[in-house]
């Protein structure tokens, strides 16, 4: 759905941009004029994407947001940046009891975004741009099949009202966006699960599963002029999943 977003002229750089909700964004950011980098972390994902006619017009390079090296040489090989999404994360579920696991879900999912966000502070305190995480409803709560992936997800609720109070100074905008239950890669075990996904389904107001689609609209809109007094929210997008005790 196209909601008239303008961003001609303008840089977004989505980090995980080659599947899922970063996809999703990656093409939105597109279709409203932007210039768009979209990364990905395996060769097989991003020959899949380059391969593919979904991501016409739209500069796919490979990024590990755990290696700040990498990090911080896709920044500054960019002329401009405006905008960051940071979409690139993973779930490992009950291995997360795992010590090692536990870490490495962390350090992807939090202090990767903190590896893109630090780096790409000085081009976007000159562009006065916006950055947007990608949340989760367990944002909010816990899960007991998932510890490291809802401490991520909970850490980076926090995260984006610290660097938003921190980055106000250079006119920078700092929001988040917290997905409930999407058909992504990441969810297709308990969307294959008949049982789980009814118990989802049954608490779910609206009633279904989100299209990645619904997520990055609401990420054009943070981005956009129209929430240029927005900044420390972490916005639930999740069909009022949360609102059913």
């Amino acid at each position: 759905m196209n909601f008239q977003f303008d961003f001609s002229g303008r840089t977004a750089l989505v980090t995980g941009g080659v599947s899922g909700i970063g996809s999703a964004t990656a093409r939105a950011f597109r279709d409203a004029g932007a210039t768009v980098i979209a990364t990905g972390l395996t060769a097989e994902e991003i020959d899949a994407a380059r391969s593919g006619g979904q991501f016409t017009g739209i500069d796919i390079r490979p990024l590990d947001v755990g290696d700040r090296g990498q990090v911080d040489a896709l920044v500054a090989s960019l002329p401009s940046l405006d905008f960051v999404v940071h979409c690139a994360g993973m779930i490992l579920r009950d291995a997360e009891h795992d010590p090692t696991a536990f870490e490495k879900v962390i350090d992807v999912n939090l202090n990767g975004g903190m590896r893109v966000s630090a780096a790409a502070r000085p081009a976007m305190a000159r562009s006065r741009g916006a950055i947007v995480f990608i949340g989760s409803v367990m944002s909010f709560f816990g899960g007991p099949r998932q510890p490291a992936y809802s401490a991520s997800k909970g850490a980076v609720r926090n995260l984006t009202m610290s660097l938003a109070a921190a980055y106000a100074a250079d006119g920078i905008r700092v929001n988040g966006v917290a997905p409930g239950w999407v058909i992504t890669n990441l969810s297709r075990g308990a969307r294959e699960n008949p049982e789980r996904s009814a118990m989802i389904m049954s608490r779910t107001p609206i009633g279904r599963w989100a299209d990645p689609a619904e997520i990055a609209d609401p990420v054009l809109f943070l981005c956009s002029d129209a929430a240029r007094y927005m900044t420390g929210t972490m916005m639930l997008v999740d069909g009022g999943y949360t609102s059913v005790g």
